[in-house]
């Protein structure tokens, strides 16, 4: 899925919230979410798990929101969603020897060590759980409409940063097909063409 469909819901938020307040913003994410999910399903033919937990969770913080007039179900979206996660991808490794990541990855042509899986799904795992602390910290902690900003550009920002280290990280693993490879079609057919030369 691209970038702009990723972060589609975040974004109507965020457009919302401007405009309106923060229940407007909170009914139109969960409307965004299931765009997006349609979109993902209808279109792309491929729904992951990732962006499935993705929606029950903003139906049940936003909805509880909406239901009972209080934003702090929706500040605490964010954190829920990140700690399940963390603890899906800890829990999966640690207590049942499975990383996750290497389903998702090794469709991308990446091959790595088993260490380096380690390694990568621990980073992840800090990753998710930092982020959903540090916005309980701003949540809690400064204006809604600071938590708001923070929400829609500055987790977009470290996503993305934390997206480009973990491209250069695994750079030196994607697979690249080797010169011999490309090379053997043609070789193949110069020596069949040489087999079946008449002898002189």
């Amino acid at each position: 899925m691209n970038p702009i469909v990723d972060f589609f819901p975040i974004l109507l938020f965020f457009i919302a919230y401007k405009f309106g307040d923060i229940y407007l913003a909170t009914g139109v994410a969960m409307v965004g979410a299931l765009l997006q999910i349609a979109y993902a399903k209808f279109i792309l033919k491929r729904v992951s798990v990732m962006l499935r937990v993705s929606l029950v969770v903003i139906l049940v913080f936003g909805g509880l929101t909406l239901i009972l007039h209080n934003p702090t179900f929706i500040k605490w979206k964010p954190t829920v969603l990140y700690w399940c996660m963390a603890s899906t991808l800890a829990v999966s490794a640690w207590f049942f020897k499975r990383n996750l990541l290497t389903k998702v990855l090794s469709e991308q042509q990446i091959n790595l060590p088993a260490p380096v899986w380690d390694t990568l799904n621990t980073a992840w795992v800090v990753f998710f759980a930092c982020m959903g602390a540090l916005n309980l910290y701003i949540a809690f902690n400064y204006p809604e409409a600071t938590w708001v900003n923070f929400k829609a550009i500055w987790m977009t920002v470290i996503f993305v940063l934390f997206g480009i280290g973990q491209a250069v990280f695994l750079a030196r693993y994607i697979k690249e097909e080797p010169e011999a490879e490309r090379t053997a079609p043609q070789n193949t057919l110069s020596n069949i063409k040489e087999s079946k030369a008449p002898e002189a």
